[in-house]
């Protein structure tokens, strides 16, 4: 299924993610060691939001990204999109526990379709989300659309090493992480889709390339967590 196109693919992902909504971010938090909360924060930091605008992240999940963006902006606004609902469900009861929840909206909607005018975010953030959109430059149109003129787009997303790890890498992301999604989660299918689809993506070089043909400037990447995540940044032009 990581080969589905259109319309096809959006149907099986979100009902795919509605189905691990509430073992998410603990499987997260495990299949990353703990990693994944301080790439969040590079992520907010490669974004720049400033402490009175106003963010959007794309893909947002259970808000945890949301979240983060918000605490870097504690009188700005931050919005949060996804196409799965009952991650935002998930997504809305963490954060009404927390005082700074307000100050962030969940939004039930597409990421190729943003519901938002142009120019309306000072930045924007999306994490694991862009491979599993149908048409991942078009996703990158809207982002660049929404933001205003010099506004960051941040995008954090798996990536297949090229260290001599990609053998182990492959080993553990196709062996054991399908079995720990059976034996924490109960859905092995999904946690199979996961690496499958993160080896079809493009590579950082060509994700790179797609922001760029999505119109945004100066866009530059790193590597994270020995090689396994990338970091890409791009900018509205000016």
């Amino acid at each position: 299924m990581a080969q589905a196109r259109g319309e096809e693919k959006a149907r099986y992902v979100r009902t795919m993610f509605g189905r691990i909504a509430t073992r998410y971010d603990l499987m997260n938090t495990l299949m990353t060691a703990g990693l994944d909360a301080r790439w969040r924060a590079a992520t907010v930091a490669a974004a720049c939001p400033p402490a009175g605008g106003r963010a959007l992240d794309v893909g947002t999940g259970t808000a945890r990204l949301a979240w983060a963006l918000a605490t870097r902006m504690p009188h700005g606004r931050v919005v949060g999109i996804d196409f799965a609902e009952p991650m935002l469900r998930r997504g809305q009861a963490d954060l009404a526990r927390w005082a700074g929840g307000r100050r962030v909206e969940l939004v039930l909607a597409d990421a190729l379709a943003l519901p938002f005018r142009d120019g309306s975010f000072d930045c924007v953030t999306t994490a694991f989300t862009v491979r599993n959109v149908a048409d991942v430059v078009a996703a990158f149109r809207e982002m660049r659309r929404v933001l205003r003129p010099g506004g960051r787009v941040a995008c954090l997303e798996i990536t297949r090493p090229r260290s001599a790890l990609g053998p182990l890498f492959q080993w553990y992301f196709r062996c054991l992480v399908p079995l720990a999604g059976r034996l924490v989660v109960g859905d092995a299918e999904a946690y199979t889709y996961l690496p499958e689809s993160a080896y079809a993506f493009l590579d950082a070089p060509r994700l790179a390339g797609a922001m760029r043909q999505a119109g945004l400037v100066n866009v530059r990447y790193r590597f994270l967590g020995l090689g396994t995540v990338a970091l890409h940044v791009g900018a509205r032009p000016a």
